[in-house]
């Protein structure tokens, strides 16, 4: 019995093509699974930030409100800030100019499948600004 010709030159193809198959789904994985970590990690950044500059903004001098109209204390201000980043555990920096608080923080993502492939760890930055408003 003779072999079919066009079944002779299929010999041994399908083990390639389940090794591409395997290598993009695990690398489209890792794209997707770590993507979202980094833009959580982002978010959590912003997230701190905000919550910082607005604890740093309540830090208002009673009596520097009554006679001008401004009343931040920057000092009273940087410290609330910072010390709720450092209750939140992460490392950032803290403007006061005027009435306004501005904060950086920085973070780091760690990727899980990425970093087989040798991806390390990425920096994640985040801001957030809170402004002293006079009511009525």
């Amino acid at each position: 019995m003779t072999e079919h010709p066009r079944l002779r030159g299929d010999a041994g193809q399908v083990a390639p093509m389940t090794v591409i198959l395997v290598v993009s789904i695990l690398a489209l994985s890792g794209l997707v699974l770590d993507g979202g970590r980094l833009l959580a990690a982002r978010r959590e950044a912003n997230a701190v930030a905000a919550g910082a500059a607005r604890a740093g903004a309540q830090a208002v001098d009673a009596a520097a409100v009554r006679a001008s109209g401004s009343g931040l204390d920057a000092e009273a201000a940087t410290a609330s800030a910072q010390a709720y980043l450092d209750s939140s555990g992460v490392e950032g920096t803290v403007v006061v100019a005027a009435d306004e608080v501005t904060v950086t923080v920085t973070k780091t993502a760690h990727p899980v499948l990425l970093s087989l492939v040798g991806m390390g760890d990425r920096p994640v930055t985040g801001h957030g600004t809170a402004r002293l408003v006079r009511g009525l």
